[in-house]
């Protein structure tokens, strides 16, 4: 079973930066595609950026994009995100979630974690 923690969320103002962690119990982390998503009240889960098992593939959602960075250390069986400019509606639970289909496609993610929450004070 996929076990998936993320930490690092918190309260920034807005302009501000936070990095995001998941760390994965999968033992074969590195064979698979890993995103990034966040709920924030109210509203479906949307997807924010996703990275193919090598990080040679990397996709980001359109408002993500120039001002977040995601990235993974297959040794420590992690995945990042680094995020900059933050805006108020930035404001979300931020999940990470495994591809095990390798597609990138935002319907094959699953084994969700717990999420994190990150607040973006105007």
């Amino acid at each position: 079973q996929v076990q998936l923690v993320e930490s690092g969320g918190g309260l920034v103002q807005a302009g501000g930066s936070l990095s995001l962690s998941c760390a994965a119990s999968l033992s074969t982390f590195s064979r698979y595609a890993m995103g990034w998503f966040r709920q924030a009240p109210g509203n479906e889960r949307e997807f924010v950026a996703a990275i193919s098992w090598s990080g040679g593939r990397i996709t980001y959602a359109d408002s993500a994009k120039g001002r977040f960075t995601i990235s993974r250390d297959n040794a420590k069986n992690t995945v990042y995100l680094q995020m900059n400019s933050l805006k108020p509606e930035d404001t979300a639970v931020y999940y990470c979630a495994t591809d095990l289909t390798n597609t990138l496609s935002v319907a094959n993610f699953g084994f969700w974690g717990q999420g994190t929450q990150v607040t973006v004070s105007s």
